[in-house]
């Protein structure tokens, strides 16, 4: 049989005990030899089994303290494991023992190398949280609008009790959700800057200005990153909005040019050529602001330009309108005196033509204006025509009624003298016209009180209201008829006393009859006989009565006149001219005196 081999810790005592033996023995082969008492003996036995027991229990402590320090580190250390496991958000590790055994260095020995694994884990696991939320923090800077961002780690606070691969995939949704917001506002910021610079070509300004302006990092030239909070968005938009207002603007300021343009080329028949060099302004009328698009085509001094030329054709149009107004304006009066019409008054037209002057007054409305008073000029007109023949027609045969009576008071009228026959032939005429006045004054005051019926209005002649003149000139020749008929009555009578005169003569001396010959031709009455004396009464009375028929008609025609007066437009000098030719018509009505 083989030796018996202790195990290491019984060699070790069994050796100790040994050793111990032979010091003793040793130490007894001393105290023999030196001859040492035998308490003194005691004494150091006691001495030395209370040290050693002291050494024991010093190793013993330590053993403890040793064991309870393992233990405590295999308690920390199932403790963080199994901390990690739940921040880490996993249930267990692979290659771990669900239940370890042995001594407590095995069983730290055995979960150590999970517990290095899972901290490598944790550590992986920190890293990746703190580089998304450091992305997050950065990208929401940017969107907030900071300038700069510190994009260190050590900036970022990771919550290392939340490390499941569940809280990461938030971080990360999050991550992406800035991500794509932080694309979509630089798409915006890139569509306003693409809208500033189209906005800027077209009107012609400096778009970097404006750009630079809104935030200088917006500018390429800077070399920093684009700002892209809510306030630049919003400052954006408005420039947008604000050049598109003012695109608008231009664009309805060149429509209005240009619309002016056309009209005056129209009304000027405007030359090709010098149409062709604003032909871009009147390309513009039939396009909307949203199709406006072209670099330069809505700058200030195109505008500038466009007004300067419409100033220019306004002050040319002004001085050919003033002629057409002054054209059309004769026209109407020509139309007015033909028709013996009532026609605007002198100091209108001028007020008119200081408006045109100072452009302060629609042309196409005045032109209007003036044509619709000439149609209507001209419809009442047409209307008097007939009226109007009828009264040339009078007036021919009033002047032919005027001329038989001065012919018929020439004394000389049958006279042999040259031309005579001539004239008897037209008195032969004027008889006939003059017998059928009458007729044709019935037929014309008739025709004018339904055409004054009809239009409600009263039917001037010059001013003057014709049924007016129509029937004074009644009166008068009826009052010529009766003073035609007593001057014959009166001839007769003259003649009856002359008669009388003449036979009494015969019967006195002839010195007497001499003498009352002289006195009859000379007119004296006053020896007369009664009849004598009422005759002469009578040639008073009727002298009388005719300058009374004669004023009266005089004064219905100047009370028919001043009627007229008092309307909006007075008449030109033409007026004083027919009114002296009426008057001396009203006079030639009354008739003479006497024959």
């Amino acid at each position: 049989m083989g030796s018996f081999q202790a195990p290491p810790g019984m060699r070790s005592s069994a050796l100790l005990e040994t050793s111990c033996g032979y010091l003793l023995q040793e130490l007894q082969m001393i105290w023999n030899e030196v001859g040492e008492d035998q308490s003194e003996r005691e004494k150091v036995l006691l001495e030395l089994e209370q040290e050693c027991l002291e050494v024991y229990r010093r190793k013993v402590d330590r053993a403890n303290m040793s064991r309870a320090r393992l233990h405590q580190e295999l308690a920390e250390s199932e403790a963080e494991f199994t901390h990690l496991l739940l921040s880490l958000g996993e249930r267990s590790l692979p290659g771990r023992p669900e239940k370890m055994s042995g001594t407590i260095k095995q069983q730290l020995d055995s979960i150590t190398p999970a517990l290095r694994e899972m901290r490598l884990r944790k550590e992986e696991r920190v890293n990746q949280f703190r580089a998304v939320q450091g992305q997050i923090q950065k990208i929401s800077a940017e969107i907030a609008g900071q300038s700069e961002y510190d994009d260190s780690i050590t900036n970022v606070k990771v919550n290392e009790n939340d490390l499941s691969l569940k809280k990461l995939e938030e971080y990360q949704n999050e991550l992406q959700r800035l991500h794509n917001e932080k694309n979509n506002r630089l798409q915006q910021v890139e569509k306003y800057i693409a809208s500033v610079h189209n906005l800027s070509a077209t009107l012609g300004m400096e778009s970097s200005m404006i750009i630079t302006k809104v935030h200088p990092s917006l500018n390429e030239l800077c070399g920093i990153s684009k700002n892209i909070s809510d306030s630049i968005l919003a400052k954006l938009n408005s420039t947008v909005e604000s050049l598109q207002e003012e695109k608008q603007k231009r664009l309805e300021k060149l429509h209005q040019l240009g619309k002016a343009l056309k009209n005056l080329w129209s009304l000027m028949d405007t030359s090709y050529g010098d149409r062709y060099l604003f032909s871009h302004v009147i390309d513009q009328l039939s396009v909307s602001s949203a199709e406006v698009s072209d670099p330069g085509s809505l700058t200030l001094d195109i505008i500038q330009q466009a007004e300067a030329e419409v100033k220019r054709l306004d002050q040319l149009k002004a001085s050919k309108m003033k002629e057409l107004f002054l054209k059309k304006q004769n026209e109407l009066e020509e139309i007015c005196n033909k028709s013996h019409m009532e026609i605007p008054s002198r100091s209108e037209m001028e007020n008119i033509l200081n408006l045109i002057n100072t452009g302060e007054i629609d042309y196409a409305e005045l032109l209007m204006s003036i044509d619709e008073q000439i149609s209507r000029a001209k419809e009442e007109a047409s209307s008097r025509k007939s009226i109007m023949e009828k009264v040339e027609k009078w007036i021919l045969a009033r002047d032919e009624e005027r001329w038989l009576e001065e012919y018929s008071m020439d004394e000389n009228r049958y006279s042999v003298s040259r031309g005579a026959h001539r004239n008897l032939r037209r008195a032969e005429r004027a008889r006939v016209t003059v017998n059928k006045i009458p007729a044709l004054v019935d037929s014309l005051i008739a025709k004018t009180k339904s055409w004054e019926e009809e239009r409600r209005k009263v039917f001037l002649y010059d001013e003057v209201p014709l049924l007016a003149m129509l029937e004074e000139y009644n009166l008068s020749r009826q009052e010529r008829e009766e003073e035609k008929q007593r001057q014959r009555q009166i001839k007769k009578v003259q003649s009856q006393v002359v008669v009388e005169q003449e036979n009494f003569t015969t019967s006195r001396p002839s010195t007497s009859n001499r003498r009352l010959s002289n006195k009859s031709l000379n007119g004296g009455f006053g020896n007369a006989s009664p009849l004598n004396r009422r005759l002469s009464l009578s040639i008073q009375q009727l002298g009388s009565n005719g300058k009374n028929s004669v004023s009266l008609g005089t004064s219905f025609i100047k009370e028919g006149k001043k009627e007229q007066g008092k309307r909006i437009f007075p008449r030109p000098n033409f007026t004083s001219q027919l009114r002296d030719d009426t008057a001396s018509v009203v006079s030639t009505f009354s008739g003479p005196l006497s024959p």
